[in-house]
């Protein structure tokens, strides 16, 4: 399987202008096995002038149909390389491999939804009190800068490039430094399809090389980043110069609340990889776990017990459930949170330790007996560990879920209908499931509140994200 290893600028790969790259490392066996073309400051410039230029000379304009089926075609050369998307990200960041097809699939869906999206995406017709027509046009910005993270680096880069092109808009990509190769591939394969040339653009480098030119760059109309909340704060400062339209998703630190006439039983055994699933690499991660005092004890039990039988090992196994972590850093830090939970008296239940001698593994680890003070409770951790407490009355607990600075996902189990939408409404999240962990749904908006973020991914509102709306009236 040949990498690719350039950058990618108005249609075809090409090297660095100042020829730099950055070597990349397999998480499962922690050896290099690739360099990968580092962008400047010089092609970010060349990059975004390029998207400018292809928006201007007829991306914006192409009759809807025909940019459907080039969004569609994007999609068909997606399933056609599925096998080697999924390939490239379990080399890359130590993915399972059956999890890595499963969001290549997902890539897909997402560039299909949008290709049908494109001719249903309409204006209004406005009754007004002057009389004459009022009508609003939805129109595409420009260029869009779409940053993308190291955790689910291939579905997100989908998520931001599909309905972006779908608007009409040109897009450059960035993604992580530690995770370009799916993003370069994304774009072989999307100008294969018939995307035409400057329409997007693929950059890897350091985000603080190149990402600053990015987000600051006059001709660069929206970005879109999906990250820490710390760069999220950075981004915004940055993209006030211009008064640049930005969208957010960022940190999280998710409630798991299960009361006592749930199917606790279900969500025992489900909820593990609510949290663990990719390592615990999640922003969605329900990590804060509340459960209803008469059935702790044998829900924790049942939970521990579930845990215990996920598969950690190798990601190209198609047995394996949990991967290495992406990097010798990353599970250096959340060794260090193990290490304070420890220090501050909790007690670790379940795991903490590193189940293999190569590769950046980490236990799923299980934190009882937490204080709602405690590092462990109240940061996100970016790894597996959960922390699961007890709690007496609704009140209370949904006073403690919301005391956080953020506000993503979560999780509701009940069978009453009346409290599961009485919660629903009391949990301060963007997003929240009732009876299942499903965070992510291709025809719906994904964001947060607070400090997870502004704006939204997929659904239509994410389309809706990418255009501006204009207003035109004409007398009668």
């Amino acid at each position: 399987m040949e990498l690719p290893s350039l950058l990618f600028v108005d249609g075809s790969p090409r090297p660095a202008s100042d020829a730099r790259t950055t070597a990349l490392v397999n998480p499962a066996t922690e050896l290099p096995f690739a360099h990968v073309a580092a962008a400047s400051a010089a092609d970010v410039r060349a990059a975004v002038e390029s998207a400018h230029r292809a928006w201007e000379s007829g991306w914006r304009d192409l009759a809807p149909g025909k940019r459907t089926e080039i969004l569609f075609n994007v999609a068909r050369k997606l399933r056609e390389h599925a096998g080697e998307i999924a390939r490239l990200e379990m080399l890359n960041v130590g993915k399972p491999i059956a999890e890595a097809r499963d969001e290549a699939g997902l890539g897909a869906r997402v560039f299909e939804y949008y290709a049908g999206a494109v001719t249903k995406f309409c204006g209004q017709t406005i009754p007004v009190s002057r009389g004459g027509f009022d009508f609003t046009l939805r129109q595409s910005m420009g260029v869009v800068a779409a940053i993308v993270p190291w955790n689910f680096p291939f579905p997100i880069a989908c998520w931001k490039t599909a309905p972006a092109l779908a608007a009409g808009n040109c897009v450059v990509l960035k993604p992580a430094s530690l995770s370009p190769l799916t993003a370069l591939k994304l774009g072989e394969l999307a100008h294969a399809a018939g995307l035409p040339p400057g329409v997007l653009q693929v950059l890897p480098g350091g985000g603080a090389s190149i990402g600053d030119a990015l987000v600051t760059h006059p001709l660069v109309r929206k970005v879109s980043f999906t990250g820490s909340t710390e760069i999220g704060r950075r981004i915004m400062e940055l993209a006030a110069r211009n008064l640049t339209r930005v969208s957010l998703e960022l940190g999280g630190k998710s409630p798991n609340i299960v009361f006592a006439d749930a199917d606790w039983q279900r969500a025992a055994d489900s909820s593990p990889m609510s949290v663990f699933a990719n390592t615990g690499q999640d922003c969605c991660a329900r990590s804060r776990m509340f459960v209803e005092r008469s059935v702790y004890e044998p829900f924790v039990e049942r939970f521990l017990a579930a845990t215990r039988r996920l598969k950690v090992g190798d990601p190209a196994d198609e047995t394996t459930e949990l991967g290495p972590m992406v990097s010798e850093g990353q599970r250096a830090s959340v060794e260090e949170y193990i290490a304070d939970a420890r220090a501050r008296g909790t007690r670790v239940a379940l795991g903490g330790g590193r189940p293999r001698a190569k590769g950046w593994y980490l236990e799923p680890t299980v934190l009882l007996d937490v204080g709602k003070d405690d590092r462990c409770w109240r940061e996100e951790i970016f790894g597996p560990v959960v922390a699961i407490v007890p709690f007496d009355d609704e009140a209370t607990m949904l006073r403690e879920a919301n005391d956080s600075p953020y506000g993503l996902s979560g999780s509701v189990w009940t069978q009453n209908i009346s409290r599961a939408l009485r919660v629903s409404r009391a949990v301060q999240s963007g997003v929240l499931s009732v009876n299942c962990h499903n965070s992510v749904h291709v025809e719906a908006p994904f964001g947060g509140f607070k400090t997870s973020g502004l704006g939204r991914d997929l659904g239509m509102a994410a389309m809706e994200g990418y255009t501006e709306l204009k207003n035109v009236y004409v007398a009668d």
